[in-house]
């Protein structure tokens, strides 16, 4: 292994915590094989076997995308467009992605999700979770738990996305049961949509007991169309991470600060549905941690772009540009229970992300502008 010395960085953000200040000017970071070895002001950089001048761009930790549906076939475009006329999201539609994703070869499925995690790369994600939740058989739960782990070891066992047909008791026999046993091996967390149309706080509580006694960690989908028991279900169970919390009431945000479980915000979905945007400042004034991430699934929030993410969070949720971007990474890599990617520091893994732009400010600053240079994960670009 050579060691590689970037130098030229007008700007790093290195989240490392009191070991460093989360924004160095003129810095320099080192490359020791797959991890970083130093950070710094670049007239203190120690000697490399290589070196790279990066001409004054910014360098940012890789992002860490902690939701994402990825596996799926077909297309829900004339959903979106009927939304923007004025239709009302609902979670239906989400059978018609099982539809596809069923019919769908282990060949297509894979390629698809090959594209959506390249597209993820060339706009600096590092590190994504994906999930299941387009089979709702056993057969196709497992299969596309399989698929997903191809690309990332963060998988999530999702079999209660919605109840696709019959008897909901029914449906929850079979998550907790069969389908379970054919998924857990490709997984490591274990999810519910728990919301109004889908499952209730009984059948959550339910189906995460059962993925956690075959080792599965426990996160929630929660308080994305309306109130409702999730968020405290969440806090309640002391979740790594609950996920949406669009509708939350004070008992809620106390709820999630007590606990100290994260509360991961989905703009994408809220741009797509219309629906409010959750309230950024109020959780961090509160104290509660907040994550960022995609959500990219075709229905709802089909954008593989966390910066678009971060603008959105940014202009409509009352976050400021570097916590917006914390929120993206660090806490992003919180959310998964990851303590080694997420920050530049020595020691952790060097996955970065270099912004053509003197700062970091300009990631939400010019939104839909391709502003990603590079993106290096374990060290490699």
């Amino acid at each position: 292994m050579t060691s590689t010395l970037l130098t030229g960085i007008g700007e790093l953000v290195s989240f490392a915590g009191s070991d460093l200040p989360d924004v160095i000017e003129q810095a320099a970071l080192l490359i020791d094989g797959s991890t970083v070895a130093w950070v710094g002001r670049a007239l203190d950089a120690p000697d490399a076997d290589e070196q790279v001048d990066l001409g004054g761009r910014t360098v940012i930790p890789g992002f860490v995308d902690s939701h994402s549906h990825l596996v799926f076939a077909g297309d829900r475009a004339a959903e979106f467009a009927a939304r923007m006329a004025g239709e009302p999201y609902a979670a239906g539609g989400i059978r018609t992605t099982v539809a596809a994703t069923r019919a769908a070869t282990d060949e297509q499925l894979t390629a698809h999700v090959a594209r959506l995690v390249q597209e993820m790369r060339r706009q600096g994600t590092t590190t994504v979770e994906i999930k299941s939740g387009y089979g709702l058989t056993t057969r196709d739960e497992a299969r596309s738990l399989a698929i997903a782990r191809q690309f990332t070891e963060e998988t999530t066992f999702l079999g209660a996305h919605v109840v696709p047909d019959g008897d909901p008791a029914a449906y929850v026999d079979l998550v907790t049961g069969p389908m379970l046993d054919a998924a857990a091996p490709y997984a490591r967390w274990i999810d519910v949509f728990c919301e109004t149309g889908a499952f209730d706080a009984d059948q959550a509580r339910t189906v995460l007991a059962a993925g956690a006694a075959r080792g599965l960690l426990p996160r929630l989908h929660a308080n994305q169309l309306g109130h409702g028991p999730g968020v405290k279900l969440a806090a309640e169970l002391g979740l790594h991470a609950v996920d949406h919390c669009t509708y939350l009431d004070d008992s809620d945000v106390d709820a999630l600060r007590d606990s100290g479980t994260i509360a991961t915000l989905l703009p994408g979905v809220e741009f797509s549905t219309r629906q409010p945007y959750p309230d950024a400042r109020r959780l961090l004034d509160a104290g509660v941690l907040v994550a960022l991430a995609s959500d990219c699934n075709p229905g709802s929030s089909f954008t593989s772009s966390l910066p678009f993410c971060i603008a959105l969070a940014v202009r409509e949720m009352g976050m400021t540009p570097l916590e917006a971007l914390r929120a993206a990474t660090v806490t992003g890599a919180a959310a998964l229970g990851r303590a080694d990617i997420g920050t530049l520091a020595p020691g952790q893994r060097a996955d970065l992300v270099v912004v053509d732009a003197p700062s970091h400010v300009h990631v939400a600053y010019r939104p839909g502008v391709p502003l990603i240079a590079q993106t290096w994960v374990a060290g490699r670009q």
